[in-house]
């Protein structure tokens, strides 16, 4: 069931999603190389925390960990780990969830650990391309799948490939509600998208082929062919006067 939001709604969202927004903000000064992914994991609960918010991640469904953290070929849904160091040229994603006065805020961004390749800084820009165009779709009268298709389309055409085995998603009083996101599809077809509707939009693109696998911790989602991947990801609300991002400060 897919549960439309309020204006007074969508203000708690934002609340959130602004925590998960400087969260990101705040550890940027500190993706550098040498940097334990388990570090950056403390220093964003602190911050959580000390917005009187609650991180999303931490505990759902035995996650054990407030972000997740994955690097270079990694997808999605690393967890941190005192053994985990950034290193100079890698590419790290960074998921991060707040839960404040009942709402949740979803945010991601893929940051460059120092210098890294042309090559995965073009990935890294494109991905974010593809979050935008997919955001430009959100508009009441518009199709769900209008969004995934413009994911797909900017993605494809500039040779790289979307994962298929994880989604976006509606976001509001639960983490994950209906309805489902994908990053492809054809246009003009599924849901109608009405004002109300809040969704997280997340492309995951990766360098080479679209397939992926998880690994024996049940958690990390890796490339098949071990080629980078990027992932972006913002909150939005469909309104009258077209998406609102959520996740983008104040």
């Amino acid at each position: 069931m897919i549960y439309y939001k309020t204006a007074e709604e969508i203000e708690l969202l934002r609340i959130a999603g602004k925590i998960v927004h400087d969260t990101l903000v705040m550890l940027e000064s500190w993706i550098t190389p040498g940097i334990t992914s388990r570090k950056l994991d403390t220093l964003a609960e602190a911050y959580i925390r000390s917005q009187h918010a609650e991180p999303s991640f931490k505990g759902y469904n035995g996650f054990p960990a407030t972000l997740c953290i994955s690097r270079n070929e990694e997808v999605v849904h690393g967890i941190p780990s005192d053994k985990v160091f950034l290193r100079e040229g890698d590419i790290v994603s960074i998921d991060c969830g707040a839960f404040i006065h009942g709402y949740h805020g979803d945010h991601a961004r893929t940051y460059a650990v120092g210098n890294v390749t042309p090559e995965k800084q073009r990935l890294m820009d494109v991905t974010q391309r593809c979050l935008a165009l997919g955001i430009e779709k959100a508009h009441p009268g518009n199709h769900l799948s209008d969004i995934g298709f413009a994911v797909q389309a900017c993605a494809e055409s500039a040779g790289y490939s979307v994962v298929r085995e994880l989604v976006g998603h509606g976001i509001g009083r639960r983490l994950h509600e209906d309805p489902q996101v994908p990053n492809y599809g054809k246009a003009g077809r599924g849901l109608v998208l009405k004002e109300g509707l809040v969704i997280a939009i997340e492309p995951m693109v990766n360098m080479g082929k679209a397939g992926v696998r998880t690994l024996p911790d049940g958690w990390k989602v890796v490339t098949r062919d071990l080629q980078p991947s990027a992932h972006f990801e913002h909150t939005i609300a469909v309104t009258d006067k077209g998406p609102v991002i959520l996740t983008g400060g104040m």
